[in-house]
Parts: C-alpha cells; structure tokens; sequence
C-alpha cells in the first residue's frame, strides 16, 4: 500500500482495475480527468467483447471523446495503472491529452519508458507529459494476485 493517500484519479483506475479482476480480465483499469472531474473510466475487456483493442485506456479515451464531442482530447490527462503499451501510447498521441500518470511500469509490455518510447520517438505527433509511479504498489498487487490465482 502506499504511504501516502492516493489522488482520486488513480482511486478512480484502481476501482476500475478490481472490476476488471473481478469480470476475469486482466486488471487495468483507467479514467480521463478534464478540469479535476474525471469524465470517463475504463477498465479491460479484450475478453468479454472478443476485442484485442478494449484496453482500459482505449476505452476511456473513447468515452471521454464521445462525452465531449470531439476527437481530441486537449485540457484532459489519462491517469492508467499500467504502463501504456504501444497501442494506447499511440491512442494516447492522437488523442492529444496533455498528461499521463500511471501506475506500475510494464518492462515487458510497456511502451512509454520501456520498450518501443512511442512519445520519444522523433515522428510522434504529440509528447504529453509522463507522471509514473503513482499507486505503483496497488496496481502491482492486483497484477501479481490476479496471475497468482491463475497458475
């Protein structure tokens, strides 16, 4: 757990995480944040929807721009308890948000500070500021039980 209270936001994503745990999909979870007020929430559903696209932040970007009534989401962080893979990082891009917080970072999969650096990459269209480590803990654990349970 952390020593410190965690933002609401990343509140917000984790209880999204544990639904995803608790439907049987892999627990991410993710919300969209414009003017302190979070707009969208997400958590996994590749499974359910027979999707390979449905990841938490997808979702969220997609709720988040229908919501609004445009495709860019300008004035609007994402806050994910994992590590974007290359995909979202790409969602993340053209969707324009100004901020990403995550959680726990993602060696393997993760393509914001591991991997592919979509963001850093020299034809990335949009470099949104990157907050990392925030419920790390939290997330972490539900990532480990939720495997833990399936071996």
């Amino acid at each position: 757990m952390s020593r410190w209270p965690l933002p609401e936001p990343m509140r917000a994503a984790l209880d999204a995480a544990e639904r995803a745990a608790a439907a049987g999909e892999v627990p991410i979870g993710a919300v969209v944040v414009k003017d302190g007020q979070v707009i969208a929430a997400a958590h996994n559903t590749p499974r359910d929807g027979h999707d390979p696209t449905a990841h938490a932040e997808v979702l969220a970007i997609r709720a988040a721009a229908a919501l609004l009534g445009q495709e860019r989401l300008t004035g609007c962080d994402l806050w994910v308890t994992l590590e974007p893979c290359a995909m979202c990082a790409g969602a993340i891009v053209h969707a324009r948000l100004d901020r990403v917080y995550y959680a726990a970072s993602d060696p393997k999969g993760g393509a914001v500070e591991h991997g592919a650096r979509v963001f850093d990459a020299p034809g990335c269209l949009h470099r949104p500021e990157v907050y990392s480590g925030i419920g790390e803990a939290e997330a972490a654990g539900l990532l480990r039980e939720f495997f833990r349970a399936r071996r």
